[in-house]
């Protein structure tokens, strides 16, 4: 996929990187993969590359198009072997500048505003009260985010991929999915619809897909990253969902996988990453 010009109503500044991963998993008896990989076509796409092996065969997979430009890719007849995806992609990241409208916006809202399976947001809404009550628009986003930043231990491997916000709350740790997850279920407790996002995120270390909450504030969505392990201006927008149920990696249909390798890259083309104040909203393409 290419697109040649940058949307309208994108801010005219924008930053080039280039992205992607490679990954390999052992595979008994799958007959379909569902894969979220690609940049999200709410991007300027220079140039990408996508290229699937399964049981030993090259694989054109199907693209499939979900909410907010989400591209998932199906796979079909894996099979027993290896199933391996390479990707790559150079992406112009730009922010948008309009204000969105319409039936959409007015639905989205009101459906990230639901508690969800990773983001219990009726059972912590007691606890967001009790912490950010009073709070509103900007102030009540980055007072979340920031709470959730300095309440919290980040520590790779420390969840399981069952594990909801409560339970991030209960253990006092967990990573970026999680820290997304609270912020999401706390502020849909407060009354502010809230989503989470998949990206490609230049500057993490160590590098790997990364998760960020976003939301809906002064009639657009802002970014909360409260890993705060990456600058939000350079994030590049892969899948959008009420939680990671919606924004999974890897899903399959019958059979068994197994993990045997994985590798995402992420940077900028040129120049040095930009400075984040945490203060400031920042909006993704």
């Amino acid at each position: 996929m290419t697109q040649t010009s940058p949307d309208s109503s994108s801010d005219a500044t924008a930053m080039t990187a280039k992205v992607g991963t490679t990954f390999a998993y052992g595979t008994t008896n799958v007959d379909a993969a569902l894969l979220s990989f690609a940049v999200s076509d709410a991007h300027v796409i220079v140039d990408e590359r996508v290229l699937v092996h399964a049981a030993g065969k090259e694989i054109t997979p199907t693209e499939l198009r979900g909410d907010h430009g989400t591209r998932l890719h199906l796979v079909e007849g894996v099979g027993s072997g290896w199933l391996e995806v390479t990707y790559e992609a150079t992406v112009e990241i730009t922010r948008p500048t309009d204000i969105p409208s319409g039936l959409g916006v007015e639905y989205d809202q009101w459906v990230y505003m639901r508690p969800s399976r990773y983001a219990e947001s009726d059972r912590l809404a007691p606890l967001a009260a009790r912490n950010f009550g009073g709070l509103t628009g900007m102030d009540l986003i980055n007072g979340v985010g920031e709470y959730v930043h300095k309440h919290f231990a980040y520590i790779s491997g420390s969840s399981r991929g069952t594990d909801g916000a409560v339970d991030t709350v209960l253990a006092g740790q967990g990573v970026c999915r999680d820290y997304a997850h609270v912020v999401i279920a706390m502020l849909r407790g407060m009354g502010t619809p809230a989503r989470l996002v998949s990206v490609y995120a230049p500057g993490l270390e160590p590098m790997d897909f990364h998760a960020v909450a976003e939301a809906w504030v002064d009639g657009a969505w802002h970014i909360v990253d409260a890993t705060q392990l990456a600058p939000r201006e350079s994030l590049v927008r892969i899948a959008t969902g009420r939680d990671a149920a919606d924004t999974a990696f890897l899903t399959t249909h019958n059979g068994l996988t197994t993990f045997n390798r994985q590798r995402v890259h992420a940077a900028l083309v040129e120049g040095d990453l930009p400075a984040d104040d945490y203060s400031q909203g920042v909006r993704l393409a």
